[in-house]
């Protein structure tokens, strides 16, 4: 028995004997999977490869556990994602499987979006982007599926060039205060242009700031030993000061 057959098993043991699996819906499990894939997110930017191993188990339970649902359902089992996946992976790279060219990487992307669009008979180049992704990753998602068909900045000065007009029109829209909102989206838009640009992630960008400001912020907290009274009572030049100590004392 090889060791997915072992796991396969114990799902559905677990499916048949365990009150808490027994109940679970794909819809009850969504929050696990998402929460699964956050904290192998964790670990990748931890470097941390027994976290790593660990959380990459997590994950797969869930694909297991979602397919143990299905396939009671006779809807399908976990050997047809598997085959699907396999299916997929030779269709959409043609330059390994059947031709051999040598091609680069943004290539094989632009092929594969196309790809995906003429098999699933989408109707935009668009539509294979989830609602609910976050936001910065989803602007980043249908900028990089837009490029493919040729619609992006040729040039980097273009688009930051484009940042500095969308604050200009910001600026515009608080004398008036009308459309505030529209024009502040449009900055974190272009944001998320010049960040693909210069081969960032725009929503790992913003997590690494994030982090950043925690950390430092914790310093501020720790100076006044965690207690937000006092912490109110500093002032801001106190706070300020301690922020801008926090940045030599903390990596």
């Amino acid at each position: 028995m090889t060791e997915i057959d072992h796991l396969l098993n114990i799902m559905s043991e677990l499916r048949k004997k365990c009150p808490w699996d027994a109940k679970q819906t794909h819809e009850s499990l969504k929050r696990y999977l998402l929460e699964e894939t956050y904290e192998t997110l964790e670990s990748i930017d931890n470097s941390d490869f027994e976290q790593l191993k660990s959380e990459l188990g997590d994950l797969l339970l869930q694909i297991v556990f979602h397919s143990e649902i299905a396939s009671e359902k006779e809807a399908f089992k976990f050997a047809d994602v598997v085959s699907s996946i396999s299916t997929k992976m030779v269709d959409r790279h043609p330059h390994v499987f059947k031709d051999n060219n040598n091609i680069t990487a943004e290539q094989v992307q632009n092929n594969w979006e196309k790809s995906k669009h003429k098999k699933e008979k989408r109707n935009s180049i668009l539509s294979g982007v989830p609602l609910h992704l976050p936001a910065l990753l989803k602007a980043q998602r249908m900028q990089e599926k837009a490029a493919t068909l040729g619609f992006d900045w040729s040039d980097k000065k273009d688009v930051i060039a484009k940042l500095d007009e969308e604050v200009s029109e910001f600026k515009e829209a608080l004398k008036g205060q009308e459309n505030i909102a529209d024009e502040l989206g449009d900055i974190f838009f272009t944001l998320v242009n010049i960040a693909r640009f210069f081969s960032l992630n725009a929503e790992e960008t913003l997590q690494k700031a994030n982090s950043k400001f925690l950390k430092r912020f914790a310093y501020i907290e720790k100076h006044f030993n965690n207690d937000p009274a006092k912490l109110e009572e500093a002032g801001i030049d106190k706070l300020d000061a301690l922020w801008e100590e926090s940045k030599g004392s903390i990596k």
